[in-house]
């Protein structure tokens, strides 16, 4: 049975939620060094401010509870769910004192994409962005692709009394490590060696295209972050396209690629089991799916104008295809040219790829290809049971963290978040609809906000409706957390408003 929120209850949220409050004001402390260094006194001063405006809300929080104690599964999920929204609240008013946005509402828009590493963005003349607002906005990306409470846990923020509650929580059930904190902090490990490396092969390769080195340095962290973190914002306003290299590029895509991998097969690869990595459900499924899309995206775009030769289709269509099922949401194409140039196979291709995603347990968003692939057993699983003989008894097995057997469980989960995510999607194309635009667009665009996968059509621009803008923010945050903490969480928050009645019997 559902129970009420208590006055206990929402003490410790409150708690709990000032902590993650005081932990963005640290977040903020990144770009006001930077600001130092670089000189830019507006910036520093609006980071000063805005670091004051949370150390005051979350100490304030924390005194809703005096007593620490361990959070139970309602509180949790509560805290978690609230995090996202809270924290996007107050990330977004450094941004929007900055005086790129047109609306606060603007900015709040781009604070959650950016936690919820969706990479949409309604930002104003970015290519002139100072650093230290750039540098906050790929932090955001880092803290929301290694996820809230992974980041706050691994620094020991919530203490080791709530740690599991709180990881189960964010949608995480896998453990690479037995210790929550340990896990915790291994995934953190691992994304600081990936992003260091890629950030010194890149700052190579854009000192050698002749960038100054303080802005290639800068450039290469900010890009390798989002690539790994499958974020999708890039310092500048034309993405990857910018840099008019194929050797970024590449390493855009394996960057891209090794984010969609989940921590649980680095784990495994870390201790020398790389068995693991190709027998996973989800590399099979990644390898099968990823190749049938590539071919009906390939041939999609061998009707297209905007690829002269077969060199560039594959480089620009390749780049984009990774870039979807990733969810990360660069692009090597401009607006305009995926509205006007691609097909219409090649657009809703992109679409469909991104709709899905890659890995679970990794950065990426989307339905997961885990999911995908217990779908698919469950089929296969079906079409032997209606063949096989009345006596035989049917077992299928797949493997994901060690060999399992197929349960009416996990394809009951898989089929539930399948059928919420388009769901979603479908709800979000009526809504683009009922305002004005292209079904195409409002398709794609709802699939990339649900999604998290960051690749616009332009419907997501500055002066779109407020009230579409309000539903895509909604789609984002309730796609980062994949439903089922957010349904919890609405469910328990009805109960607790919605009054009892009196004078009901008890049925026994």
């Amino acid at each position: 049975m559902w129970q009420r929120f208590t006055f206990d209850d929402l003490r410790a949220i409150g708690h709990y939620l000032g902590m993650l409050v005081l932990f963005s004001a640290l977040l903020m402390v990144v770009p006001l060094v930077t600001a130092l260094v670089f000189q830019e006194w507006d910036p520093a001063s609006r980071y000063f401010y805005s670091i004051g405006i949370a150390l005051v809300v979350g100490s304030g929080l924390r005194f809703c509870r005096i007593q620490p104690g361990r959070l139970n599964r309602q509180q949790a999920m509560a805290v978690v769910g609230l995090a996202w929204v809270v924290l996007g609240l107050f990330c977004s008013i450094p941004l929007y004192l900055s005086g790129h946005y047109a609306t606060y509402l603007d900015a709040v828009f781009d604070g959650v994409s950016g936690l919820t590493t969706t990479g949409a963005t309604l930002i104003i003349d970015l290519d002139h962005l100072s650093y230290a607002d750039n540098m906050f906005r790929f932090m955001m990306h880092l803290l929301g692709g290694l996820g809230l409470i992974v980041v706050a846990l691994s620094l020991g923020i919530f203490g080791k009394r709530t740690g599991s509650t709180l990881y189960t929580s964010e949608g995480r059930n896998e453990h690479v490590v037995p210790n929550v904190v340990q896990t915790t902090r291994f995934i953190s490990k691992i994304t600081a060696i990936v992003i260091a490396v890629a950030t010194v092969i890149v700052t190579i390769l854009m000192l050698l295209d002749g960038m100054e080195p303080a802005r290639a340095f800068l450039n290469a962290l900010w890009t390798s972050i989002s690539g790994f973190v499958t974020g999708g914002f890039a310092p500048m306003q034309q993405s990857i396209m910018y840099y008019h290299s194929f050797s970024i590029e590449v390493v855009m895509m394996l960057l891209m690629l090794m984010g969609s991998i989940s921590f649980v097969i680095y784990a495994d690869v870390w201790k020398g089991e790389t068995k693991a990595f190709f027998r996973d459900i989800e590399t099979r499924t990644a390898v099968i799916w990823l190749a049938i899309m590539l071919c009906v995206f390939t041939a999609a775009l061998a009707s297209s104008t905007l690829y002269s030769n077969l060199m560039a289709m594959l480089r620009r269509g390749t780049f984009m295809a990774v870039s979807a099922m990733t969810t990360t949401g660069f692009s090597v194409i401009t607006t305009n040219q995926l509205l006007s140039v691609f097909t219409s196979g090649a657009f809703l291709t992109i679409a469909v790829v991104m709709a899905v995603g890659a890995s679970a347990g990794s950065t990426a968003g989307g339905i997961k290809l885990y999911r995908v692939g217990i779908i698919a057993k469950s089929i296969v699983a079906t079409i032997k049971e209606t063949v096989a003989p009345d006596s035989a008894r049917v077992v299928v097995s797949y493997n994901h963290l060690g060999r399992r057997i197929l349960t009416p469980e996990a394809v009951k989960e898989a089929m539930t978040v399948f059928i919420l995510y388009v769901t979603t999607y479908a709800i979000g194309t009526l809504v683009g609809i009922a305002h004005g635009f292209d079904a195409n667009q409002a398709i794609f665009e709802s699939v990339a906000m649900t999604s998290n996968g960051g690749i616009t059509t332009g419907l997501a621009a500055p002066g779109m409706p407020w009230t579409l803008e309000l539903f895509y923010i909604f789609q984002m945050w309730v796609g980062r957390l994949e439903f089922i903490a957010l349904l919890a969480l609405l469910v328990q928050v009805t109960v607790s408003v919605v009054p009892r009645r009196r004078g009901r019997r008890a049925v026994s």
